[in-house]
């Protein structure tokens, strides 16, 4: 298997990068990630983020912004990012009243287009980080799947977070597959689950009647460490090999059982067991 470019979404470690920036990206360093995904700034210039990694020897591949700052803030969003360097600018989570099937799905796939186009002038692409929700359908077809239909892949590209494919009910390698060639970051994420598949949404009884969808406490839902959950990470990284996937991000949103900082070295620590 090839050597992916191993990174971590910082949101992960939050609260440890608020208390202490530097120190916190040292020690993720010193974990054996090179790459980060950024969500958010802590209050730093542009150039003190980019010194920071420079520093420490990372390197700040994507991040996490949504096209709003760019509606209020204009260029100055986009030569923030470009000063931090990244590649890849992924929209983290979008209003589904929002999306295909509604009435504001014009204006957003407008918004999105130009949001692009900006990202584009400095070099930057843009990605679409999903949750579970765009795996509701909208006429019979999944509302993930109308983001790169309608808006195009030359214009927004996958950032599969590969919970919540699963979660949803959908395989995460499947998903990769069917963008092959345009899934350039792969969020790995692992949970366990006493019922998934479908269980997010209105069930429909053996008499036709919609039952009142399961909450994810109902479902025993706790975000793990990659590796200790229900996910095989091998046949994703398999997946992501063919589809040429270049760099796969850590994610963890919550850490219940060990500090974060020890979740995302836990998880580290098993990509090596793969080869990574």
């Amino acid at each position: 298997m090839k050597k992916f470019k191993v990174g971590v979404q910082l949101y992960s470690v939050r609260e440890d990068l608020a208390k202490d920036f530097e120190g916190t990206l040292q020690a993720i360093k010193d974990m054996g990630y090179d790459y980060v995904e950024f969500a958010g700034f802590y209050d730093k210039s542009a150039e003190e983020v980019k010194s920071a990694l420079d520093k420490i020897g990372l390197t700040a591949v994507s991040v996490h912004q949504g096209n709003q700052l760019f509606l209020e803030q204009g260029q100055a969003a986009i030569d923030y990012l470009k000063t931090v360097g990244v590649k890849y600018c992924a929209i983290p989570w979008y209003d589904k009243s929002k999306l295909a099937g509604t009435d504001a799905w014009e204006n957003t796939k407008k918004e999105f287009a130009d949001y692009s186009k900006a990202l584009k002038a400095a070099g930057i692409k843009l990605l679409y980080h999903n949750h579970d929700f765009e795996f509701e359908k909208a006429d019979g077809k999944y509302k993930i799947d109308y983001i790169y239909d309608e808006i195009g892949l030359d214009t927004i590209e996958p950032e599969f977070d590969t919970c919540w494919v699963k979660y949803a009910g959908e395989d995460p390698c499947k998903y990769i597959e069917k963008y092959s060639g345009h899934v350039e970051v792969l969020h790995l994420k692992d949970f366990v689950c006493k019922n998934y598949g479908g269980a997010v949404y209105a069930l429909i009884d053996k008499n036709g009647k919609e039952q009142k969808p399961s909450s994810m406490e109902e479902n025993g839902f706790k975000f793990m460490p990659v590796g200790s959950g229900v996910q095989d990470f091998k046949s994703i990284l398999e997946a992501a090999e063919k589809a040429g996937t270049e760099y796969i991000i850590v994610e963890q949103d919550a850490s219940e059982d060990r500090p974060p900082m020890e979740a995302v070295k836990m998880s580290r620590d098993y990509l090596r067991t793969l080869g990574q």
